[in-house]
């Protein structure tokens, strides 16, 4: 294989460190992996986890990106125009993958020379290797180019293709901020175990327990969760009461809208990063 770079990342912050680890762990060669970051001191934090090298500008890197065939954008929606501008010369020739929230495919073609572009949004799991992530190609990009994104990303955890771009701002409401969702909840239940007596160790111990246990339960089985649910619940029992009581104060239409307006969120941020390139 050759020595030269094949992969580089601009932006070497949580989720590059995430897909780095996994690339590293399923034995990509560290010396196919560049990152650009500004940030001394995350830079050398990579390259003692991964030996990876690393460089403090595009121009510095400039003959790696030239070699890469692939280039990862992991910085801040809000700095993609500003970290673009120098890398552009160099990165044409690669396909562009994208892990930012809200920089449009459109943008990042504009912005790198290069309509081979494939935006992922994964959530936070991804750092455990338990993420998922939504994924949408432009035309232009080929079925092996697709597969190659596909093995970038499995070490993150699962991924899930869509077939318009716009379905990633769904995506982005359901799984991207889903997490938060999931640990609301489970400081809900933390302050629920306090106020019934509890330590709030043994809230958190409870609900982790219950959160996980009943997730796997509805992945392994092939019934729907609302027949599970409906197995739980005896009329007149604890989990009747419970739920009587979420029904009561509408939990369910306002956990709809919550996801509904971040969904919306997700189409002003494209909107509004939309100019990013021009």
């Amino acid at each position: 294989m050759s020595s030269h770079p094949t992969l580089a990342f601009i932006g070497g912050g949580n989720m590059a460190s995430a897909i780095l680890g996994g690339l590293i762990a399923s034995g990509t060669p560290a010396q196919h992996l560049v990152v650009v970051e500004p940030f001394e001191a995350q830079r050398l934090v990579l390259t003692e986890k991964f030996g990876v090298q690393t460089f403090a500008s595009a121009e510095a890197a400039s003959t790696a990106l030239t070699q890469a065939t692939m280039v990862v954008w992991a910085v801040k929606p809000q700095s993609f125009a500003e970290a673009a501008a120098p890398c552009a010369a160099w990165v044409h020739q690669a396909v562009q993958v994208s892990v930012m929230a809200g920089i449009r495919s459109d943008a990042i073609a504009r912005a790198t020379g290069s309509d081979r572009v494939v935006r992922a949004m994964p959530n936070t799991p991804a750092l455990i290797g338990q993420g998922i992530a939504g994924l949408f190609a432009r035309a232009s990009v080929s079925s092996p180019e697709r597969q190659q994104v596909e093995a970038l990303l499995a070490p993150t955890g699962a991924l899930l293709w869509v077939a318009q771009e716009s379905d990633l701002d769904a995506v982005t409401a359901l799984s991207g901020s889903g997490p938060a969702y999931i640990f609301y909840f489970i400081e809900a239940m933390m302050t629920a175990a306090e106020r019934m007596g509890l330590s709030a160790e043994q809230g958190k111990a409870l609900a982790l327990a219950t959160f996980s246990g009943a997730t796997e339960l509805a992945r392994r089985s092939d019934e729907s969760p609302a027949v599970l649910r409906e197995r739980v619940t005896s009329k007149g029992g604890t989990t009747y009461a419970a739920l009587s009581a979420m029904n009561t104060a509408h939990v369910d239409t306002a956990f709809i809208d919550a996801m509904q307006a971040a969904r919306q969120r997700a189409s002003e941020l494209g909107d509004q990063f939309g100019s990013a390139g021009r």
